[in-house]
C-alpha cells in the first residue's frame, strides 16, 4: 500500500511543476519579467534532482511543459474555434493535444538529465542548462520547428544577456538564462560565474557590430484593422481595397509597407485600374511600396510580397510555411475538413530569394511566422540593409500572440544588427533598432499608420557569419564534458 505522505508529496511536486512552468510565461511580453527565467529553470532543477528515478524525472518535465506552454501558446485555440469555425470541444482538444506535443520537449531534457544525472552541483548546473537549450534548438526545427517562447526570447532588452544576441542568437541565450539560474547550485562560486557573465552582457550591449549604409529613408508602416472574420468575405473586398488606397495616398512616404494579405485576392485578379492607382500614389513621390497579397490561381498558390512604385515590380514568396495554417501534413486533410481555413494549401516559395531593391535601399521581406527562423533570416545578409516583417496575427484575437511575436522580431533585429519594419494587420506594428529597441509601434487592433525615418545598415555580426554553430557547439560541450565526467 502506498505511503500517503510520499503520495501527497509527489502530488505537490507536480503541481509545483505545473506552476513553475506557468509562472515563466511572465519572464516573456508583454509582461517582460526577464529576471524571473532563471529562478524558474533553476526551481525545475531543484525538483528534477529529488526524482527517484528517469520516469518520475520526465513527468516532471512534461508537467512543466504543460503548464509553460498551455499558459504560454494556448491561443491556437483562438485560430481554431474563433475564426477558424472548427468546434469548441475539438478546437480545445486540438489546442491541448498541440501543448501535449510540445511539453515533451522539456520531458526529453529532463529525463536525459536524470538519465546521466553529474554527481557535483558544478557539473549539475550548466549540464541541465545545455539540454534545456537543446531541446529548445531541437523544437526549433523537428516536423518543420516552433521555436515560439524559446527560453533566449525573455532576454529582449533590457535584460544584460540582450548583448550576447549578436554573437551566439537566441538559443545561445537560452543556455545562458538557465545556465544563470542553475549555477546558483554552486553558491557564491556560482554567484560570481553569473556576475560576470552580466556584465559581460551589458559591456557587449554597447558594441555596435554593424554600421549605418547611407541616408535614412521615410517609412509608412499600415495597419489596416480589418477584422480577420470579414477579410476574406467577398463583399468586404471593395472596401478592403479602398482603405489600403485611401492609407497609402495619405501618407506619403519614400518606402510603404501594408501587411501580410492585405489585399486577400489573387494579384492577376486585381482590377489593374487599381494597381496603376497604387503605384501612381507612391511612385509621384518617388516612393515603392511593398504589399501583402497571394500570386498564383485556385490550383497553385503562394503567400506573396510584391513591390510597386518607382522600382521594377518584384515579388518575394512565403518559403516557411505553418503547418495546418498554411499547409497541410500528410494525412491530415481530414482535420483540415473540420475547420473553415481559406488558403491553407499554400506553396513554397523558392529558398534562394534576392532582397527587394525599392527605396534606394535591399529589404529583406519574410512573412509573419518566418521571423521565428534566425539562421533562415541571415540568409539575406550581407546583401540587405533592411528587414522588414509583414504580418497578420488576426488569427489569434486579442491573446499573448501580437506581443510575443514583437519580442521574437526584436531577437531578429539583434542577430543580425538590422533595423526590422513590422507591418501588421491587428498589431503590432513596429519599427525595431538594430539593437532590438523597440523605435516606435503603434497601437493593437486599431487603424493607423506609422511614419518614421529608417538607416540600413551594412555589415555581419558574428551570428550573421556563423548562425547557430558557435550556441550548438558550447551546448555539445558541456553535455560531453558532464557525460565523461561521470563516467571518469
Amino acid at each position: 500500500m502506498p505511503n500517503p505522505k510520499l503520495t501527497e508529496r509527489f502530488a505537490v511536486r507536480l503541481l509545483a511543476c505545473a506552476g513553475l512552468g506557468a509562472a515563466g510565461v511572465l519572464a516573456f511580453a508583454p509582461f517582460g519579467l526577464f529576471w524571473l527565467a532563471p529562478p524558474v529553470w533553476l526551481g525545475l532543477l531543484l525538483l528534477l534532482r529529488r526524482a527517484a528515478d528517469v520516469r518520475q524525472a520526465a513527468l516532471y518535465g512534461f508537467v512543466f511543459g504543460l503548464g509553460f506552454f498551455l499558459c504560454g501558446v494556448s491561443w491556437v485555440y483562438v485560430s481554431l474555434s474563433v475564426f477558424g469555425g472548427m468546434p469548441w470541444w475539438l478546437a480545445g482538444f486540438a489546442a491541448f493535444l498541440f501543448c501535449t506535443v510540445l511539453a515533451l520537449f522539456p520531458a526529453l531534457a529532463a529525463a536525459v538529465f536524470k538519465r546521466w544525472q553529474p554527481a557535483a552541483d558544478w557539473r549539475q548546473a550548466p549540464f541541465f542548462a545545455a539540454l534545456v537549450a537543446g531541446s529548445d534548438w531541437l523544437r526549433s526545427w523537428i516536423f518543420t520547428g516552433f521555436p515560439w517562447l524559446a527560453a533566449g526570447y525573455a532576454q529582449t532588452p533590457p535584460s544584460p544577456l540582450a548583448g550576447f544576441a549578436p554573437l551566439i542568437g537566441v538559443h545561445g541565450l537560452s543556455l545562458l538564462a538557465v545556465l544563470s539560474g542553475t549555477l546558483l547550485l554552486c553558491r557564491w562560486r556560482g554567484a560570481l560565474v553569473v556576475g560576470a557573465v552580466l556584465l559581460a552582457g551589458f559591456a557587449l550591449r554597447q558594441v555596435a557590430w554593424t554600421m549605418p549604409d547611407g541616408e535614412p529613408i521615410t517609412v509608412a508602416l499600415i495597419q489596416g484593422n480589418v477584422p480577420q472574420e470579414m477579410k476574406f468575405r467577398p463583399e468586404t473586398l471593395i472596401r478592403t481595397l479602398d482603405l489600403y488606397h485611401e492609407l497609402v495616398a495619405a501618407h506619403p512616404a519614400q518606402l510603404t509597407l501594408l501587411p501580410e494579405t492585405a489585399l486577400p485576392i489573387f494579384f492577376e485578379q486585381l482590377p489593374p485600374a487599381y494597381v496603376e492607382a497604387l503605384k501612381a500614389a507612391v511612385a509621384s513621390h518617388g516612393g515603392d511600396l511593398i504589399l501583402g497579397t497571394l500570386t498564383g490561381d485556385n490550383t497553385h498558390y503562394w503567400n506573396s510580397a510584391l513591390s510597386l512604385g518607382r522600382s521594377p515590380l518584384q515579388i518575394y514568396s512565403k518559403t516557411h510555411l505553418v503547418p495546418f495554417g498554411e499547409m497541410i501534413p500528410p494525412g491530415f486533410s481530414w482535420f483540415m475538413q473540420l475547420a473553415t481555413i481559406p488558403m491553407s494549401s499554400f506553396e513554397r516559395g523558392p529558398e534562394q530569394q534576392p532582397p527587394l531593391e525599392v527605396a534606394g535601399r535591399r529589404v529583406a521581406v519574410n512573412i509573419c511566422y518566418e521571423d521565428a527562423f534566425g539562421e533562415e533570416i541571415i540568409a539575406a545578409l550581407p546583401q540587405a540593409g533592411i528587414l522588414a516583417n509583414l504580418s497578420n496575427t488576426a488569427w489569434f484575437g486579442r491573446s499573448l500572440a501580437q506581443p510575443q511575436h514583437l519580442q521574437i522580431a526584436r531577437l531578429r533585429a539583434l542577430e543580425s544588427g538590422r533595423p526590422m519594419l513590422r507591418a501588421t494587420n491587428t498589431g503590432i506594428t513596429a519599427v525595431i533598432a538594430p539593437n532590438g529597441t523597440v523605435v516606435a509601434q503603434l497601437p493593437p487592433f486599431t487603424q493607423g499608420v506609422l511614419q518614421a525615418e529608417v538607416t540600413a545598415y551594412q555589415g555581419l555580426t558574428p551570428y550573421a557569419r556563423f548562425g547557430n554553430g558557435p550556441a550548438l557547439t558550447l551546448m555539445l560541450l558541456l553535455l560531453a564534458a558532464a557525460i565523461h565526467r561521470r563516467r571518469a
